[in-house]
């Protein structure tokens, strides 16, 4: 079949295997070409490998540090006639690279939340990896049934307090307009908090350090996002925000969990950047385009393959204390917040129209991102060949 891109709302419903092939070999070229890390972690569990800031941290992991790994991921297999999902042909790439370097890649693919994916992935650890000395969690969905109860989840895009207006910009009309966002009730906040919190971590944790697979020293992240002024609001002061403010709490507590063997947890504050998740979240389409222009323009934009690479190379595997901030989160976000980018950025948000923000904003770079989630747009891949959904 001749594989194009549907788009429905925030999601494209096809995913290219060449393109995601060719998504994963761009980042492995980057991580390759960085300063070698010796004191990188060898052993590796990431949870949320799919897309984004997961995958890029399962590759870093394997292809700069020489780790082995296993991956969870919640993604649609393909078929004769359906492609899968794209993060499906990310780890299969990523696989036959892990592979091809001498490194073991495992990869489950189920529902995180779930004991049965646990108790998989616990299984899995002990067969090819003995322990792990990194957890990555790096999950990001909008429902969670809770494994104990079996009670149902989900979280809402709301504010907190009050009603939010605010412009975003609609990647499918091509117009920016406002947007109101009535505010979140107490049940609706504690539903985010349950979903996007830190609860899964801990049971992950609590669990992976039961059944003993957590080695000497392990570390553990939780990615989140804070952002300044203008998204706060309808991100980090809102319903979203207090789930990732619940990440604090989190770490806190599995640092102690993890003190009696030397480990860490540790929330990773990561810039806004173009995802399956954040494209989802109104005011972030727009507020992302005009970062990506002022960032770009002042040379310091990135993506999720270079944020991670700072992260675990630079960061927190670099032989130094890394960067944190009063709350002990490592802080590879600052570019994002400094001073001089926000400005120009809230200058060009008050001024941006449906006629100009094509100017004012990099809309071409964001869609370009958006497509190349899913393996499109990116060059040197023929868009037009028959293929089998089922091979990359």
């Amino acid at each position: 079949m001749i594989i194009q891109p549907k788009v429905r709302g925030f999601i494209c419903t096809t995913a290219h295997p060449k393109g995601c092939a060719e998504n994963v070999r761009q980042q492995i070229a980057y991580v390759q070409q960085q300063q070698p890390v010796s004191n990188g972690p060898k052993r590796v569990l990431v949870l949320g490998c799919s897309t984004g800031y997961g995958l890029a941290s399962r590759i870093v992991s394997t292809l700069a540090f020489g780790a082995d790994s296993v991956g969870v991921m919640f993604e649609k297999e393909p078929t004769e006639r359906k492609t899968a999902s794209a993060g499906f042909y990310n780890n299969m790439a990523l696989e036959q690279a892990a592979q091809a370097a001498g490194r073991k890649a495992v990869t489950l693919n189920g529902d995180a939340f779930s004991q049965e994916i646990k108790d998989q992935t616990i299984a899995a650890i002990k067969e090819h990896l003995g322990q792990v000395d990194l957890v990555v969690y790096s999950l990001a969905a909008p429902r969670r049934k809770d494994p104990v109860t079996g009670e149902i989840y989900n979280s809402v895009l709301k504010p907190v307090g009050e009603a939010v207006t605010r412009k975003t910009y609609n990647t499918d009309s091509k117009q920016v307009h406002e947007v109101t966002l009535e505010p979140a009730s107490e049940e609706e906040i504690q539903a985010t908090v349950k979903v996007m919190g830190g609860e899964d971590w801990q049971l992950w944790m609590d669990q992976l350090q039961q059944a003993g697979v957590l080695a000497q020293g392990v570390q553990t992240l939780a990615y989140t996002y804070i952002g300044k002024e203008i998204t706060w609001p309808i991100y980090g002061k809102a319903s979203i925000g207090k789930a990732k403010e619940d990440l604090d709490r989190a770490a806190g507590e599995i640092s102690q969990q993890l003190s009696g063997l030397g480990g860490q947890a540790r929330v990773a504050v990561l810039k806004a950047l173009v995802t399956q998740a954040s494209s989802a979240i109104p005011v972030m389409p727009l507020y992302i385009s005009l970062l990506y222009k002022v960032m770009k323009e002042q040379g310091s934009h990135e993506g999720c393959i270079e944020q991670i690479w700072r992260l675990l190379g630079e960061e927190l595997y670099a032989g130094r204390a890394p960067t944190l901030d009063e709350q002990g989160r490592v802080r590879v976000d600052l570019w994002e917040l400094d001073d001089k980018v926000q400005s120009e950025v809230e200058a060009l948000w008050h001024q941006a129209t449906t006629d100009n923000v094509s100017q004012l904003a990099d809309v071409a770079g964001y869609q370009q991102d958006f497509f190349r989630l899913f393996g499109f747009d990116w060059p040197g891949v023929d868009y037009q060949a028959d293929l089998d959904p089922r091979e990359i």
